[in-house]
């Protein structure tokens, strides 16, 4: 029988505009790590044997030779391109664009590489130890396909001090998430928090989501049928993005999936910001002093 690999995704192919660089290949541990290294090592110590990254076609190969030199090769590594004109086969125009379609397009296209369930996270936010050890343990003990899961944050422990932030509001019955609802502008002001977009006020112990989603193989299929009604709408053709949070409602919505909410994570950090950067390398240079990770993050 085959063994289904516990496999974690990593989109790695934003263009960083509020940060001013590419900020999933800026260096900020230690010993000149990217910060996506820590969440694969967290994986890996958790059970995960499987990594695929989404990046751009610029720094695929650059990517995959970085990472097979470091980690085992017990360790199976897939690098993807986000490519503009992977698109379903029922698409048959090509698209002048520039900008990638979204993250639930970037899930897409690792659709032939993923066998059973399976992580999403981002590369530029550090999610922590417990929040992997939560997905490991939801994904051995899962048998319903159409079961998926999301590790929430709390909202006072995800905001940026150098701008607002976009965070996913959870919506809950008791474990499971009945609604999330995308705030843009979100912000602290005099212990007070608000989305400056809806002007609504936020209290601190809310539930958001930090985009760490436990779904199974189905979820490629319910995305190729929403990317392509989203691409039958000419507005959507130049600039339009297909996120996945908005899938996740629609599916929550018609009753094909159900979502799980975890225990609560009880850390993460991310780099929005060109600021919030220096803040970032302090915090992996003490986690490594305190010997949570090794220095070098990986053997030689």
């Amino acid at each position: 029988m085959k063994v289904k690999r516990k496999t974690l995704l990593i989109m790695a192919a934003g263009s960083g505009s509020r940060y001013g660089a590419l900020k999933q290949f800026d260096q900020l541990g230690p010993k000149n790590e990217f910060l996506f290294e820590f969440s694969i090592y967290d994986a890996i110590i958790n059970g995960f044997d499987h990594i695929v990254i989404i990046t751009k076609k610029d720094y695929a190969h650059e990517v995959e030779a970085y990472l097979k030199k470091r980690i085992s090769k017990e360790i199976k590594i897939d690098i993807i391109e986000q490519e503009i004109n992977s698109l379903p086969k029922e698409v048959d125009q090509k698209f002048k664009r520039e900008k990638p379609w979204g993250t639930a397009h970037a899930i897409w296209v690792a659709k032939e590489f993923i066998d059973g369930y399976f992580v999403v996270i981002n590369a530029d936010d550090y999610y922590g130890k417990q929040a992997f050890k939560l997905a490991s343990k939801f994904i051995s003990k899962q048998q319903n396909k159409n079961i998926y899961a999301l590790v929430p944050y709390l909202l006072k422990d995800t905001l940026s001090k150098h701008g607002t932030v976009s965070r996913g509001l959870c919506k809950r019955n008791e474990n499971k998430l009945e609604k999330i609802i995308e705030l843009t502008e979100i912000k602290e002001n005099d212990s007070v928090i608000i989305d400056k977009a809806t002007n609504i006020i936020l209290k601190a112990n809310e539930l958001v989501s930090m985009n760490f989603w436990i779904c199974d193989q189905s979820i490629f299929n319910y995305i190729e049928k929403q990317f392509i009604d989203f691409l039958k709408d000419e507005k959507n053709i130049t600039k339009g993005e297909i996120y996945i949070p908005f899938v996740i409602q629609n599916l929550i919505e018609s009753g094909k999936i159900t979502i799980e909410l975890t225990e609560v994570s009880n850390f993460w950090f991310g780099v929005t910001y060109a600021e919030d950067k220096n803040f970032a390398v302090q915090l992996l240079k003490e986690m490594t002093i305190n010997k949570d990770y090794p220095t070098p993050l990986w053997k030689s």
